[in-house]
């Protein structure tokens, strides 16, 4: 695992033009507007939207209600332009990958060695992979970091465009979208049944994605309704490693080739309001396998983790260490 980031001497808060780096592979577009693409073959859309680049305080304050203390200290982050889907990944487009077995066109930036890689997809389920939960307009759930990293692998290929996980400062970021406070909204959870779908409105299930108000960017279900995975690995000291005093710049814990433990945010269904904040982190662990009969245990299913999902983000101007990411976990990790 490795740590990513450059540290500048703090400036003030601001709000960075959305514009693109010519010399980028890859997004190029004339300006930063939403868009909907359909997933070639299939009928199936998903709607991406624009997220300015600029700098926010990642973590929380001490004082803030239902803290944690992974969730500091507070630390400068700057970042650049992304776009990020509008809505949580739903089993529609997760079927259009699982259930198929196309191998799309690699992209013309993907280097030579990566080339010959085939996408891979994953085992069948030993029960009903939606656990009841729903299928049309639901989001997807009970999937590892390596299938949703293998996912956005196979949209890359298929729609020519680079698509992976956020980082989880990019998540948090644009969960806030502008606010410092505990969610979106406000501080007041009071709000909180008209954002999200949580552990009082829930039902015990997850709905379908986008029937609850947006944030200030636009997106639906950043709190509640199923937790998203981030490309991170989780260490809960993480903020500690962080220079105070000095701003970073796109920071990110690189996965490696272990199962455990990645970053998940934003809260359930399942979850009491103070999981749904906007600073609020999680990490995985084994136990959300706990059920899996299989020895060794899938690499592509969660059998008790009916609460996490995923949603994508298309960077503008890709940053090094990120560059045609995949996941590097096979059957033998740890």
């Amino acid at each position: 695992m490795r740590w990513i980031c450059l540290s500048l001497p703090i400036m003030a808060a601001t709000v960075v033009s959305w514009a693109f780096c010519p010399e980028s592979s890859i997004a190029q577009a004339p300006s930063a507007t939403a868009y909907k693409e359909t997933i070639s073959g299939t009928k199936v859309a998903f709607e991406m939207l624009p997220i300015p680049g600029g700098k926010f305080a990642m973590g929380t304050a001490d004082s803030e209600t239902g803290r944690s203390p992974d969730e500091g200290p507070r630390h400068e982050v700057e970042l650049k332009p992304f776009w990020m889907g509008k809505c949580e990944v739903t089993w529609d487009e997760f079927d259009a990958y699982w259930k198929s077995e196309d191998q799309p066109q690699v992209r013309g930036d993907e280097p030579a060695a990566l080339k010959a890689d085939a996408i891979t997809r994953p085992t069948p389920a030993y029960a009903d992979e939606t656990f009841g939960h729903g299928r049309d307009d639901n989001p997807v759930i009970c999937i590892t970091h390596h299938t949703a990293m293998e996912y956005c692998r196979w949209l890359s290929r298929k729609t020519g465009k680079w698509y992976r996980l956020p980082t989880e400062a990019e998540w948090e970021y644009a969960c806030r979208a502008g606010t410092t406070t505990a969610y979106s909204f406000g501080d007041d959870k009071a709000k909180l049944g008209e954002h999200a779908w949580f552990a009082d409105n829930s039902e015990e299930l997850a709905h379908k994605v986008g029937k609850k108000k947006p944030n200030p960017w636009g997106l639906h279900d950043m709190h509640g309704n199923v937790m998203e995975w981030c490309v991170d690995h989780y260490e809960k000291d993480a903020y500690a490693r962080f220079a105070m005093g000095k701003l970073s710049v796109r920071p990110v814990l690189v996965p490696s080739e272990k199962r455990f433990s990645h970053v998940a945010r934003g809260g359930s269904w399942a979850d009491k309001p103070e999981f749904l904040r906007s600073g609020a982190r999680r990490g995985s662990d084994k136990s959300w396998i706990r059920l899996d009969p299989q020895r060794p245990q899938s690499i592509w299913w969660l059998t008790s983790a009916e609460f996490v999902g995923f949603r994508i983000v298309r960077p503008a101007d890709e940053q090094p260490e990120l560059v045609n990411i995949r996941s590097k976990v096979t059957k033998q990790s740890p």
